[in-house]
């Protein structure tokens, strides 16, 4: 059996400690003994990306995506949007960054350097809360993927984004006709209940951690301002 080998590591502001490992020709990220996220566990990510765009209707949509992670669902954001959509990425922790370009950059390819892409450091609650605000125009879809789920395992101030006020910032901060996507690890009844009493149409989906139907099952909640 192969060992994991310690790559790195990573402080997050206000929680824990990531390592980055490697696993044979694949790669982890931990969170103590909490497996965040791997290179053989991407589908449910991906899909993230590919059924949020099935539901915009901008011809040139601009997308808000939380937690660059591994790169699975901005790449695949990438992967389907017109040459004249963009994404933002908001990434709190700047090593998972550093990681898709220096031990990951097998897997980030080209994507980091796409003249659609803005990669911003920092929490991307604020980002949301400026388009909100009106200091920067409103989004066609946000894509939430910061966490394990909707209850803050990485770190506590996470809960704010999936509070009821959280939520309703979030429904401020899209178009007409926007799509708030949130990915969650594990089925959550109240946080759905939450998600619809901040406005919001909801659709809930479970999808496979690999495109094989087989590994872990993810949940996949698809809200619209009602």
């Amino acid at each position: 059996m192969l060992p994991r080998e310690p790559i790195a590591t990573a402080e997050i502001p206000g929680g824990g400690t990531l390592t980055l490992l490697r696993h044979g020709r694949d790669h982890v990220i931990m969170l103590g003994r909490e497996e965040l996220m791997g290179t053989r566990m991407r589908f449910s990510e991906e899909q993230l990306a590919e059924l949020t765009l099935d539901r915009v209707t901008a011809p040139a949509p601009r997308i808000l995506i939380g937690g660059y992670g591994m790169g699975f669902t901005l790449r695949a954001a990438l992967a389907r949007l017109p040459a004249d959509g963009s994404v933002v990425v908001g990434e709190l922790v700047p090593e998972i960054v550093e990681w898709a370009r220096g031990p990951l950059s097998d897997l980030t390819g080209d994507s980091l350097s796409d003249a659609r892409l803005t990669l911003e450091i920092g929490d991307v609650a604020a980002l949301i809360d400026d388009a909100g605000e009106g200091f920067t125009r409103h989004y066609d879809a946000i894509l939430l993927d910061v966490d394990n789920g909707p209850d803050g395992l990485v770190r506590p101030d996470n809960d704010a984004l999936y509070s009821r006020r959280g939520l309703e910032r979030a429904r401020r901060a899209l178009s007409p006709g926007g799509v708030l996507a949130i990915w969650s690890a594990a089925p959550d009844p109240a946080f759905a209940q939450r998600f619809a009493k901040a406005g919001f149409a909801v659709e809930e989906l479970t999808v496979r951690a690999r495109p094989n139907n087989k590994g872990p099952r993810h949940t996949l909640w698809f809200g619209r301002p009602s």
